[in-house]
């Protein structure tokens, strides 16, 4: 009876299904969140009778054969890239990205992550920094006495002075690109890493390199869709009890069979 296995590797697959689902209305609000869909194929099959099988002594042949599949395996989580709206907040560290890209920051060991979470704030020695203290590439100080901070387009970071009427130029924020940006592993905290899947980061400034505009005073929201996720839930939801129901069928063919006299 290999409907039961068959029925449970089904209801595994809804319910990473819907695990997926519940991560994205999760991450609702969460700063340049990209939703993922989860992504299915069949098992291997077993060939009872292979097509183009000779099954008599004329040399007729078997058309199409006997296939049985056996159920259903995950094949990936895959984050659907696409740009979330840009959102006004008025902080003069909040940079959104506008277009492909990615900002580069610094973890604890040293490794290079990145993220769109454009919510940067600044440090006690005036490190800009995000939102969890990590380092923003490539390590701009903004001096105490600054009163206004202006990031251009191209990530040039200007700061206005009491004592200047022209502004100093302060750095210049870079920005990443990756061949596959599905590729990326995520490390949770908006980051992500490198890996031989996404290819390697190439830098550049904003607005060369096929990469996108910085946009000061604004946040990219989540890209998350509530009514297709519900819709999601719901088609999950489904297949899960129809996968139940062929359990309890080949349960009561089972039992049937048992209770042949």
């Amino acid at each position: 009876m290999r409907a039961l296995q068959i029925a449970a590797t089904g209801m595994s697959a809804q319910q990473m299904r819907v695990d997926t689902v519940a991560n994205n209305l999760a991450n609702m609000s969460t700063t340049a969140y990209n939703a993922r869909r989860a992504e299915f194929a069949d098992l291997h099959y077993q060939q009872h009778t292979r097509a183009g099988t000779i099954s008599a002594s004329d040399g007729t042949v078997v058309p199409t054969g006997v296939q049985l599949g056996l159920g259903a395996r995950p094949a990936a989580v895959a984050m659907q890239v696409q740009q979330g709206t840009l959102t006004q907040t008025g902080g003069d560290l909040d940079v959104a990205i506008e277009g492909r890209g990615w900002l580069e920051v610094t973890l604890p060991d040293g490794r290079p992550a990145y993220t769109r979470d454009g919510g940067l704030k600044r440090s006690g020695e005036g490190l800009i920094v995000t939102s969890d203290g990590h380092e923003v590439s490539p390590g701009i100080t903004i001096p105490a006495d600054v009163t206004q901070i202006s990031i251009n387009a191209q990530g040039e970071l200007w700061g206005y002075f009491t004592d200047r009427v022209e502004p100093e130029r302060l750095g210049q924020l870079t920005m990443s690109g990756f061949t596959n940006e599905r590729g990326l592993e995520a490390l949770g905290a908006n980051l992500f890493v490198e890996t031989e899947a996404s290819g390697p980061a190439v830098q550049s400034v904003p607005g060369e390199d096929g990469l996108g505009l910085l946009r000061q005073f604004y946040l990219e929201e989540s890209s998350v869709d509530p009514v297709r996720e519900l819709t999601e839930m719901i088609k999950a939801q489904r297949g899960y009890e129809l996968n139940a129901k062929v359990i309890t069928a080949a349960d009561q063919m089972l039992s049937a069979t048992t209770q042949v006299r």
